[in-house]
């Protein structure tokens, strides 16, 4: 595998240049300048709330200066309450060029586009001297997520990742799976995974926040879509999400853009902390696969039965299809086929397997399935989050 190596020792598996809108005044402008750049590896990250945001803040700070990142071009309006400066200095402060475009000052939209396409191209250029090396499994963070889940999910895809997860911690890499909305249930049985009793209270605790926390907002994590595809219960879809995990001890507890601190298994608490204020925790797959990659994730394992098309910005998303039927569908959407275990032509050691070599083919510069048909996906929205305690994280070692 190939890493690009950054000025922190951290090593990415992509080089993109993001363009990031500072609020949605200036999404246009900041889409404009990426899809007239017409290159793959320049990306459109955004935080649309023209209102200031400790955790947006947060989280595009990490994904700024992302392992898979190597340039920054900034586009803000000019009156936003969004720190500009303060997430210009984090990037420079990197060692990436970052540049800063203020549209009220440039002269409006055509000014500020063509100075965008001018800027990405210089961004371009010094990316491109950014030092190729080799990367070696246990230096890779992978998050998994699961999404159109339905009847087959718990028994193909989602134990499959579980075997290519168990390989990769035994290995040293780092692993996060998150969701625990959809972890209500399996919080006992997660404790008892964890390395020490306190992170076992812990991670309790944020279960039962995450249940609290749907109670009051009235709709739970169970869409309609899960039961036409043979989901019969919160339990059941619980269960299948939690297969995911695999069999490793759970190392820590983190939250959106804490970077595991050394290899190992993590859980990832999505659901805000305090009374709801911002609405539902992700109001879309997309948005726990953005929190992901915020943690520090090089590529994402998204499991689906119903079936989605959806990729990311910043890091690759492979695709494991759990159902056979849907598999046959959108097989151009697809990366992996784990529905053939439902029909006797693989073993979940052999999807498992499967899904590892495709993970270390996007991390030697393979496009994935998502990344060839140009999806870039992304969302962020307002959240609110405390840091996590030391019970969380007994094992430190990886530098934040």
């Amino acid at each position: 595998m190939r890493g690009f190596l950054r000025s922190d020792g951290r090593k990415g598996i992509r080089n993109v240049v993001v363009v990031a809108y500072l609020v949605e005044c200036a999404h246009h402008v900041a889409r404009r300048i990426v899809t007239l750049s017409d290159d793959m590896d320049v990306h459109l990250i955004g935080f649309p709330g023209c209102y200031p945001n400790t955790y947006a803040f947060q989280i595009m700070t990490r994904l700024c200066t992302h392992p898979n990142v190597g340039g920054v071009l900034l586009v803000s309006l000019g009156c936003e309450s969004f720190n500009r400066e303060a997430l210009r200095q984090a990037v420079a402060e990197s060692g990436r060029p970052v540049e800063t475009l203020v549209i009220q000052q440039a002269g409006g939209t055509k000014a500020t586009i063509e100075a965008g396409r001018q800027a990405v191209d210089r961004l371009k250029a010094i990316a491109a001297q950014t030092p190729v090396v080799e990367l070696a499994r246990h230096e890779l963070v992978v998050g998994t997520i699961c999404g159109g889940s339905d009847g087959t999910s718990g028994i193909t895809a989602n134990p499959a990742v579980g075997r290519c997860f168990d390989w990769l911690v035994e290995a040293g890499a780092a692993c996060i799976f998150e969701e625990t909305g959809e972890l209500v249930g399996c919080e006992r049985i997660m404790s008892d995974r964890a390395v020490t009793p306190e992170l076992g209270v812990e991670i309790e605790a944020c279960v039962q926040k995450a249940e609290r926390y749907y109670t009051i907002m009235g709709f739970g994590s169970f869409a309609p879509g899960n039961a036409e595809g043979g989901l019969t219960t919160q339990e059941e879809k619980s269960m299948g999400a939690y297969s995911k995990s695999g069999s490793s001890p759970i190392s820590g507890l983190i939250k959106p853009g804490d970077i595991p601190p050394s290899g190992g298994l993590y859980l990832m608490d999505v659901v805000p902390d305090g009374e709801p204020r911002f609405g539902f925790p992700n109001i879309s797959d997309n948005a726990e696969i953005v929190e992901l990659i915020a943690s520090g994730c090089h590529v994402i394992l998204f499991t689906t039965g119903r079936g989605s098309v959806v990729g990311s910005a910043i890091s690759p998303v492979i695709k494991v299809c759990a159902n056979p039927e849907t598999y046959a569908r959108l097989s151009e959407d697809m990366d992996v086929n784990a529905g053939r275990i439902l029909e006797g032509r693989a073993t979940l050691d052999e999807v498992g397997a499967e899904i590892l070599a495709c993970v270390e083919a996007a991390a030697s510069g393979e496009r994935t399935v998502s990344e060839a048909l140009g999806h870039q996906e992304f969302i962020l929205t307002y959240k609110s989050f405390e840091p996590v305690g030391p019970a969380c994280l007994p094992v430190r070692g990886r530098a934040a």
